[in-house]
């Protein structure tokens, strides 16, 4: 079983994403990064990523993590804060530690491409 299906597939994935941007819009460490923006769009493109990368049928229609994350400054605290988020969202609606820990380890490679300055080591050390 994908973890996708073991929270309980595009339902509870969506119910996720919910809480968790309902999060995002109330940290004022955050919420700058999304004005202007359609967050319903945004949102969407969530859960079609985390869908695909949890193992769902979802297919990402999004651009890569990097082109979307680039210039706007985001810092490591940033990111550590949206993860802070999602850990807390994740754990609003029911799903284990366990699966929680492996979702994380999905996620927090992911801090290369939407960090400001930062690469992928395998990368820098191509460079």
């Amino acid at each position: 079983m994908s973890i996708y299906e073991s929270i309980g597939g595009e339902e509870a994935l969506t119910a996720v994403v919910d809480d968790l941007y309902r999060r995002i819009l109330a940290d004022d460490l955050l919420n700058t990064y999304f004005v202007g923006l359609n967050v319903n769009k945004v949102k969407g493109r969530q859960v079609e990523f985390f869908g695909q990368a949890l193992g769902g049928p979802m297919v990402y229609q999004g651009r890569a993590m990097k082109d979307v994350h680039l210039g706007l400054g985001i810092e490591q605290r940033h990111f550590d804060r949206v993860a802070d988020h999602l850990v807390e969202a994740l754990t609003a609606a029911g799903v284990p530690k366990e699966t929680i820990a492996e979702i994380a380890a999905i996620v927090l490679p992911l801090a290369d491409d939407i960090v400001a300055g930062r690469t992928a080591p395998e990368t820098a050390a191509a460079e």
